[in-house]
């Protein structure tokens, strides 16, 4: 039994076609969407190595990299979608790489906070709160997949930033 997905969305893509093809590559975020269970999780965990880098900048330039991910995102999840033939596929975790990096944005660094801002992350993510689970449930395409968990990284990165 693999811990990896065998065939993804309606359209029973492979996990080899899915890194062999760059914007599937990305959305799974390098592979890691693959993941059978937890996806998010491990999507989340994709996002790390890019904290790390980016804790060698400033906060101009770590901003900037955020947005960027951030409207890279919306296109690369649309189009994974399609791809895929289904919309808001689990794998799909380029949203949780952004949302992180947006958690982690104006904290210092700490592996304290490294935990904390990875719990509080996932947990908003996977919780919903308002009006996290109304944007999931209304907003569709790219934009919609990328919001909720932009959401869920603006109050885990609120919260992170109030105890840090």
């Amino acid at each position: 039994m693999s811990i990896f997905l065998q065939t993804v969305g309606k359209n029973q893509l492979t996990p080899k076609q899915i890194l062999a093809d760059p914007v599937l590559f990305l959305a799974f975020g390098f592979g890691s969407g693959l993941a059978r269970t937890a996806p998010g999780t491990f999507g989340t965990l994709a996002a790390v190595p890019i904290y790390g880098v980016l804790l060698l900048s400033n906060n101009w330039v770590y901003g900037l990299v955020v947005l960027l991910v951030t409207g890279i995102g919306i296109w690369l999840c649309d189009v994974a979608t399609k791809m895929l033939g289904e919309h808001d596929f689990g794998g799909i975790v380029w949203d949780e790489i952004a949302g992180f990096l947006l958690t982690m944005w104006f904290v210092p660094f700490s592996w304290q906070n490294l935990v904390l801002g990875f719990v509080l992350f996932r947990l908003f993510d996977i919780v919903k709160p308002w009006p996290i689970k109304t944007v999931d449930r209304q907003v569709s395409g790219g934009f919609g997949i990328m919001l909720d968990d932009i959401l869920a990284g603006i109050y885990a990165g609120v919260i992170l930033y109030m105890v840090a």
